[in-house]
């Protein structure tokens, strides 16, 4: 049902950092390409005609994975591991309906209330934003009775002039049991370090590109604390003040209707 895909750039072709100083650290080592399948559709896969623009601007030839974002894959690992402690606090009844609408007919009032219910909803989004042109992802737990289960929904940019357009459906809701999702991000942190110890590996024994700076203790110290993240993120439990959101998803709905 969820997979988080990926795959890194050969060594020889990683772009190092700075102009004078030429490095590579362990998040830059990440660059690579990446999407999320989610019941059968390819979420962050690129339309044809915006996979043809960016293979003529960059002046490259075919891959198989042009039509995928191409950036850091540390930055989506980071993003899901910080959202995840939300995305498992199973969400009350009486806030799903909140939860699992649109934010665009808020009308915002300043009130602390309205801040704790705002804050804690977008808490449960994953920050497209360093992709300009990126969709908007939220994710949240129920659990009724037996039923436990995680829901993904996404929704694309819908301005006619962006150069940047998606595959599939413009918007969409996919659930699944939150076992499976616990899983791909299971799989996804696993397979990640797996892949950078390797790298790091290849680093001890062929040595740097000439002209590229490495701290390869450093490089080590930062694989063995991120080794740690899932762990921490699935230990923490957020600290929600359940009364704050649950008046200020009141105000923003009201606020929203009387809009209306």
């Amino acid at each position: 049902m969820i997979r988080f895909r990926f795959g890194l750039t050969p060594l020889g072709r990683v772009e190092p950092w700075g102009e004078q100083h030429r490095t590579l650290h362990w998040f830059a080592l990440t660059e690579g390409w990446y999407y999320i399948d989610l019941g059968g559709h390819e979420l962050l896969r690129l339309s044809e005609r915006s996979t043809r623009l960016l293979r003529t601007q960059a002046g490259h030839q075919e891959t198989p994975y042009d039509c995928y974002v191409e950036y850091y894959v540390a930055r989506l690992w980071e993003d899901v591991l910080a959202l995840l402690p939300s995305a498992l606090e199973p969400v009350p009844g009486d806030l799903i309906d909140f939860v699992a609408a649109e934010s665009t007919d808020w009308s915002w009032t300043e009130t602390p209330e309205v801040h704790a219910a705002s804050t804690w909803y977008g808490e449960r989004t994953l920050d497209t934003g360093y992709l300009w042109f990126g969709p908007r992802v939220r994710w949240w737990r129920t659990v009724n009775g037996s039923t436990d289960t995680v829901t993904v929904a996404w929704r694309y940019p819908t301005d006619p002039e962006r150069e940047m357009e998606f595959t599939g459906p413009p918007t969409g809701r996919v659930s699944m049991p939150t076992d499976e999702f616990r899983t791909a991000v299971i799989e996804f942190d696993h397979t990640l370090m797996t892949a950078m110890k390797d790298r790091i590996r290849e680093f001890e024994s062929s040595g740097p590109p000439a002209g590229i700076e490495i701290d390869l203790a450093l490089f080590d110290h930062e694989q063995q604390d991120r080794a740690h993240w899932l762990a921490q993120a699935m230990e923490r439990r957020p600290e929600t003040d359940w009364d704050a959101v649950r008046i200020g998803a009141r105000t923003l709905r009201q606020s929203a209707s009387t809009a209306g």
